[in-house]
This record gives C-alpha cells, structure tokens and sequence, in this order.
C-alpha cells in the first residue's frame, strides 16, 4: 500500500494527495512490486533502498549514495498469537531525498498513524530532517511504552504462579524474556544509528533539531537500560520460580513416600496373620480387632514420627 500526504502551510495542515508532489510524505506499507517499481523508475531510486527494509532479517544502519540517504532502524512489533500477545522487532526504513521522504515497512504500523492523526507537534513533511528524527522520537517512545506493557504483563504472570505453578506460565516467561532480547538488541543497534546521525555526516542538522535529536538519544537509553532492568528481574524471577516448583515437587515425593510407609505397616501386619501358621489369637473372637488395632497403633505412631521429622 502507497499513501502520499503533504503539508501545505505552517499550520500543520496534513493532506492526503494522490500524485508525488516536492515536499510531500510517501509511506509504504507492505508495498506491492508495481508499487516499487513505479516509485524505482519515476523517482531515481536506488532498487536495495527501496527493498533491503522489507527484509525482516536487515539490521538498523545508514546507508548514502547519489543524495539518497536510506535510514532503517528496528521498530517495536506486537501481534496476537493463539490469544497471547507477542513482542518482536520489525525494521523501518527512512529514505531522505532532495524533494521527499519515504517511509518504507513491510507491515501497517500504528506509529505511522500518529502523523496521519496530526497528534505529532511541529510536524512538517517538507522538513525532512525534522521528520526524521520526530519518527526516531515516536520510535523510542514505543519502545518504552512497549516495555511497561511487558513489566505489567510479568506481574500478572507473577501473582498466577504464586498461585498455580504451572508449566505455561513459566513458558509465557520465557517469551517475555525472548522479546525483551529482541527489544536490547534493537535498542542498542538503533542507537549506533543515532549516535552517528548526531555528527551530522549523513543528514543536515539544523540548530532546533539538535536538541530534538538528543532528547531522542536520551528516550532509546533509557529505553535501553529498562529493557536491561527488566531482563535482569525476569531471568531472576524465572530463576526463582523454577527452584520453587523443584521445591514443591520435592514435598509432594516427600508426602507421597510418608504416606507409603504408613499405609505399608497394616499390610505386613496382615501379611504375618494371613499366613498358613499358628499365630496368636487365631481362636479368639476378638483376634481380628486386636490385630486392627495393632496395626492402627503403629500405623499412628509411625506417622508422628515423620510428622516431627517434616515429612507431612
């Protein structure tokens, strides 16, 4: 899908238009091949800029040639899969040219979205520098969001297994703790990108967009050293969970072989007078209940005794 937008004054004005006009916004979202190869032939643009973003597997990095700077850094990613939401990284591309910007992903993102809406300040698509780093801003900032979403969902899955130690949470766990991997390595490979837009070798700074670029620089660390916190308590927390669950298998093997013993003695006790010998009170009429009792008294003391030794 293409969509073409333009703003047209100061006032922020933000229009959809249907032909590439100078100064406008082109955004791809899982662009078409005719849509690539029209944007490839009436453009100039270089084939790899238009399609190395599509690539799930392509790394954040800056790339110049023929006054095309390509941009791509990781974007957060959430998705719903068998009823559980799940956490990746998708990459983005940012193509700066002298008349335009092109945004290119393989996916419709909802950060994209708040550009559409016009609930980005200051936001013009004919400063194209600008609109780079308002993307890297907004790309940060769901980074974040993302990650207090991930914390809030290990505090539910932390109270259930306070509750029920089952293997499925310790599995929801485990893919909170893989995407919190996804997200620090984006993080941290998004930053070598910005580090380097900070020198202003690739694109032209101008002087009220160096501090919107450090208060990006500042939201992707922060971004990063919660992703770091957060994957330290969930390695912990897994950590804990899984010698807590040994624990409790131990008690219930415990319990299990107490209650094995006990039950064990009336059955040897009825072993012995079951047997084709004289024993005692084979003529008495109440040789079956002393034999009972015997059993139930034994039976009894054995289990107080591994009852103070904490084997119930």
């Amino acid at each position: 899908m293409m969509e073409i937008y333009k703003t047209y004054d100061m006032a922020q004005h933000l229009e959809k238009i249907e032909k590439i006009e100078k100064g406008c916004w082109i955004n791809l979202a899982a662009p078409t091949e005719e849509e690539l190869n029209y944007l490839e032939h009436s453009l100039n643009i270089l084939p790899n800029f238009l399609r190395d973003p599509l690539d799930e597997e392509e790394k954040p990095r800056i790339d110049v040639e023929d006054n095309q700077t390509l941009v791509i850094v990781d974007i957060p990613y959430v998705y719903e899969d068998e009823k559980n939401l799940k956490f990746e990284t998708i990459p983005l591309g940012i193509l700066i040219m002298d008349d335009f910007v092109i945004t290119i992903c393989n996916r419709e993102l909802t950060l994209i979205d708040s550009f559409k809406n016009k609930k980005v300040k200051d936001f013009y698509t004919f400063k194209k520098t600008r609109f780079t780093l308002q993307l890297l801003f907004m790309i940060a900032k769901d980074f974040l969001r993302y990650l207090r979403h991930i914390d809030k969902k290990t505090d539910d899955l932390e109270k259930t297994l306070h509750k029920s130690m089952r293997n499925r949470e310790l599995f929801k766990l485990l893919e909170l703790e893989k995407s919190l991997v996804f997200f620090t390595t984006s993080l941290k490979s998004n930053d070598a990108v910005m580090e380097k837009l900070l020198r202003g070798k690739y694109i032209k700074l101008y002087e009220e967009d160096q501090d919107l670029l450090e208060d990006v620089l500042i939201e992707n660390k922060q971004a990063i050293e919660m992703a770091n916190i957060y994957s330290s308590i969930l390695s912990s927390m897994m950590e804990a969970f899984s010698s807590v669950i040994s624990n409790n298998l131990n008690m219930v093997m415990k319990f299990l072989t107490s209650v094995t013993i006990v039950m064990a003695i009336p059955t040897m006790i009825a072993s012995f007078f079951g047997m084709n010998v004289p024993v005692p009170w084979q003529n008495n009429s109440y040789g079956f209940i002393y034999t009972l009792s015997i059993s139930f008294a034994i039976a009894l003391v054995t289990s107080m005794v591994l009852y103070k030794k904490g084997m119930f």
